[in-house]
């Protein structure tokens, strides 16, 4: 939990990355909230929330950014099927980055070194973080909101971290938490050492969201 100091809502708001006030859930009260108040709140109302510094933030979510990146789970997924490099997961597929820190990424992706023994995380949340992390952004994140979890999710472990914009059909590819380069709608997302071989044009990706068939 943070150190520093808060007296209002607004302190709150600030310190999770000036996220829309709707997100913050006030029970349980703010910084009192715990892993399994996350795993309880999936399971009674189906809504996902991550667990930052003691708050419940539910996950900013829409239909079309969901496609989104429902397509790059698929792509990846595909890409697997002849290149055994590791794992992928999607939406819900909650990661505890460190101990009361609960992020969900709209796909991620855990390579083989990573799992002794190939073993496949189980349980309500996957206790590390992924080698590579996916965002597709939403009208409810803000820059603050991805520029925290962006440091987060390399402090955890990290080699890439993508945000994807829908709305401008731009990718940024992050190599560390302040290095990143912007795509564009004509380039492609590569898998570099990651994923070796990994090529998924922003072109088709977007659209195959929109129904069409591109390339």
């Amino acid at each position: 939990m943070s150190t520093v100091p808060m007296t209002t809502i607004g302190d709150l708001l600030e310190q999770l990355g000036d996220i829309p006030a709707q997100r913050v859930r006030l029970q349980p009260a703010p910084g009192t909230a715990t892993e399994r108040d996350v795993i309880e709140i999936e399971a009674r109302e189906n809504r996902l929330c991550e667990l930052v510094d003691g708050v419940l933030v539910e996950k900013a979510m829409a239909y079309y950014e969901s496609r989104v990146a429902g397509l790059i789970f698929h792509f990846i997924e595909d890409y697997l099927e002849d290149h055994d490099e590791g794992i992928v997961a999607g939406a819900d597929g909650m990661m505890r980055l460190a101990p009361g820190l609960i992020r969900i990424p709209d796909v991620s992706f855990i390579s083989w070194k990573r799992l002794p023994n190939r073993r496949v995380p189980r349980g309500p949340f996957a206790r590390l973080g992924p080698d590579l992390a996916v965002e597709v952004l939403t009208e409810g994140n803000t820059e603050k909101e991805m520029e925290r979890k962006v440091h987060e999710y390399f402090t955890a472990g990290a080699q890439v971290v993508w945000l994807v914009d829908p709305d401008t059909r731009t990718a940024a590819v992050y190599t560390s938490p302040d290095e990143y380069t912007v795509l564009h709608e004509r380039q492609a997302l590569t898998g570099g050492d990651l994923l070796p071989g990994f090529t998924l044009p922003l072109r088709k990706l977007f659209a195959r969201a929109e129904g069409r068939r591109g390339r």
